[in-house]
């Protein structure tokens, strides 16, 4: 990976070398995060969202399936949610199932739950599962479709049996019911 510096920075994060450190304007959203998993390791992040690969696409892949909205506009409802709930959150997303793992990996002792939609990798990845199990908090995988309505492939996850539930179906308010249940779990 490269070690050029991001474009943003995370909470808590020192500014990289030679920038002013004028005071920051607050954010509207918090950046999305893409394919750098070292970049996500944010001790005030309480849950972990993960967007598999081809969820960049939003907005342009097959609307009558996925709808019209963008990542970012998920991203934003997902922050409107923890901010009101008065949670953090931090996003992140990558088409690359290696960042996937890392990113599970770099969160195992710094959140207390992940919210992971694996994409394609629902149906194909042992090793996104391996790494899933690894993970000591509640995992809650979402689905915009209803995989078990769609193709034959596509109703079999392998990621299905290592988490505390899914949520399949519902469009981007699949997100919202998994990040509500994980308010509700982190309240008890």
């Amino acid at each position: 990976m490269s070690s050029s510096p991001l474009p943003f920075r995370m909470k808590g994060q020192a500014p990289p070398p030679g920038k002013p450190q004028g005071k920051p304007t607050p954010p509207q959203a918090k950046p999305q995060q893409k394919g750098d998993a070292k970049a996500i390791q944010d001790d005030s992040c309480q849950i972990l969202v993960i967007h598999g690969p081809n969820l960049n696409m939003l907005g342009k892949r097959e609307p009558d399936i996925y709808g019209d909205e963008t990542l970012d506009d998920l991203n934003r409802m997902l922050e409107h949610i923890a901010e009101r709930h008065h949670i953090e959150i931090c996003t992140f997303q990558s088409n690359h199932e290696g960042e996937i793992i890392d990113i599970i990996h770099r969160n195992i002792e710094t959140t207390q739950g992940i919210i992971i939609n694996p994409g394609g990798y629902t149906h194909t990845s042992v090793a996104i599962r391996d790494a899933l199990t690894l993970y000591p908090n509640p995992v809650v995988e979402v689905h915009i479709s209803n995989i078990y309505s769609r193709e034959g492939f596509r109703k079999d996850s392998l990621i299905s049996p290592v988490v505390l539930g899914t949520i399949s179906g519902f469009g981007l308010d699949s997100y919202r019911l998994a990040l509500l249940w994980m308010v509700k779990h982190l309240d008890r």
